[in-house]
Parts: C-alpha cells; structure tokens; sequence
C-alpha cells in the first residue's frame, strides 16, 4: 500500500505544506480566507490571508486570539449562518464567522455535560450568505450532543433551539451526523442511530481481534443523499474501512490500510487516512484504489496529529505558474 507513487499522474495535488511553528495545536478548520486554530492552552486563534507586498507571496497572518479555560478540542464552522461551535471542557460554545466574537450568553448559553457532538453533514457544506443577510432569514443547522446516557438533538440559527432527547445508555466517544441518521461509536462498537424513529441497528466492532486495541474509532460521512458512512475497524493485522448505508448494510467495497489510521477525512471522492507512522494515503472511494502517498515528514518535530477537511474549501497561496506573469504597460484612451 505505501509502495503507490507519491506524484501519480491525473491525481488532484494534494501537498504538504508547513502553515504554523506553534506547538500545542490540537484542532483547526479553515474557511475561504480564513484559518481556525485551537490550542492545548485555550487560545482559539483566527488567521487571515493578506497579500501586503504585490510582489511577494501571499501569507496567513495573525489577526485575533483569544482564550478559555481549558484546551480546544474541537472547531466545527456553520458558514450558513455565521457561526463556528468550539468544543472545550466538555462544553459547546458559541462564536461569530468570521470575527470569532463570542455569541453573548444571554442569547445563547454554551451546551454543557457534552462527550462529542455532530452536526448534519449536508448543512455544514451550505454557502455562507450574503454577510448583510439576516441570520434568521436562513435555513437553521441540525445537531447531536452526545451525552453519557442520551442524545439530544439541537437546530440552531439565531437563537439554539432544543428539539428532543433519545436515551442511549451506551454512549459514545465519536459520531457522525448524515440527515436523520447518526453513525456513533464507543470505545467497542459502532452503531446507527435513526434519529426520526429512535431505533438503533448494530454494525461492526471498532476492533475484531482479541486483546486490548489502544486504537480509536474513525468514522466519515460519504454521502448525504442517501446517507452513507466510512468506518473502520482493526483485524489484528490491517484496518479495513466498510462503507455503510443508513440500513447497516455494507456498500462499494472495502478499503485496507497496513495500520489503524489515526482518523479519516472526505474529500470527494478521495478519502485521505493518516497513519500512526505519520504517512497520509490518498483513496479513491469510487474504485477503492490508493491513489497517492504523501510520507512522513523528514522532520521529527513534526508530529501531524489530524487532518481536517475543510467542506466549503480554503485559499492555499502559490507560486504556481507565477513565473508567466509580468507587468506590462498599458496605454489608456482619455474619453
């Protein structure tokens, strides 16, 4: 598997490229011209990319920082309706896109006793408005809040809106959110959840072979309509990753990767693993194929603990095909 090209031929270019030195990341979301980053220390930071010397290359600057108590774990952007949800402590809270001011309490309280969270794949990809639309005029976003023994389920727009709350004593560490159809996993199991009728169907074991497994579940939306997830689970020799309907029923093929990836992402339709040896691979989820490998980085520093899939796309600066540019003067026709 590690042996496919690293630079194969009619393959979309997926680089590697060092954007922040800053040790203590543990999560970032990108959005348009916009970077996320959420860090061990509480800081939640905002950089924007500037262009100040026309002749030089663009490049992602500071522009706000701010701080909680405890460390960021998790950034989730609502472009759609101008909000991004920060997970810390155990807590959701609320902030503005792209200013990432704090929503004031008194309009909507942060979510509290939360495990994980998920929230409705096919409304996270809706284009953000016009910035002078109305936030109430949109369409509101659907969530999940895990919680030890129960889901609840939120839509929110201006204001958060409770909706219901489906017992679930199991619990979960990790879940994914496609229409009305929730994928979840403890620590042992993955299930589906159908949040309209409150039933649950049974799926695979995160590990099948016997022993202790130190790995963690991994799961991705592949399709929102109709619902389909990626999940994986370890044989005791490679991961294999099983593509699921809303009915628990295995779809496509499978995918294998030589070691339990550390989590997976989507990006259509390509699914991008990164594995504890630090190499990403790069499959085609139409053929099941790998597609490219990017290896690990020669520097130990570097210790690439995610990937984050960015759902409404990001600018990346380059210098590709800059060198065909040139000033060149240009008479103009007084009227």
């Amino acid at each position: 598997m590690s042996s496919a090209p690293t630079k194969p031929v009619d393959v979309p270019p997926f680089m590697v490229q060092t954007l922040l030195a800053q040790a203590g990341i543990l999560c970032a979301q990108a959005l348009g011209s916009e970077i996320y980053v959420g860090c061990a220390n509480g800081d939640l930071i905002r950089y924007a990319l500037q262009a100040d010397d026309p002749n030089a290359l663009e490049s992602y600057s500071e522009i706000s920082r701010q701080s909680l108590d405890k460390a960021i774990e998790e950034i989730v952007l609502i472009p759609s309706i101008f909000r991004a949800l920060v997970f810390s402590d155990r807590q959701i809270h609320f902030y503005t896109l792209p200013a990432l001011d704090v929503v004031p309490a008194n309009i909507i309280k942060p979510i509290r006793h939360v495990v994980t969270f998920a929230v409705d794949q096919a409304q996270l990809k809706r284009p953000a408005p016009p910035l002078s639309a109305p936030i109430s005029s949109q369409e509101p976003v659907d969530f999940c809040v895990i919680k030890r023994s129960a889901i609840a389920m939120y839509s929110l727009r201006d204001r958060l809106f409770y909706q219901k709350e489906i017992p679930y004593p199991n619990g979960g560490v990790l879940a994914r959110r496609s229409g009305q159809h929730l994928c979840i996993a403890d620590k042992a199991q993955y299930n589906i959840v159908d949040l309209a009728n409150a039933s649950l169907i049974p799926l695979m074991p995160v590990s099948q072979a016997e022993g202790d497994f130190a790995g963690a579940p991994g799961i991705c939306v592949t399709s929102d309509n109709p619902a389909e997830f990626l999940i994986l689970s370890w044989t005791g020799a490679s991961t294999l990753g099983v593509f699921i309907n809303s009915n628990g029923d295995p779809v496509r093929g499978t995918l294998e990767w030589p070691d339990h990836p550390r989590c997976v992402v989507l990006d259509y339709p390509y699914v991008a693993a990164l594995l504890p040896n630090r190499t990403i691979e790069i499959h085609s989820i139409e053929s099941q194929t790998i597609m490219q490998v990017l290896p690990a980085p020669h520097d130990d520093a570097e210790a690439r603990l995610s990937l984050a899939a960015a759902l409404n796309g990001y600018l990346v600066p380059s210098t590709t095909k800059s060198d065909k540019m040139r000033r060149v003067p240009i008479s103009l026709i007084r009227a």
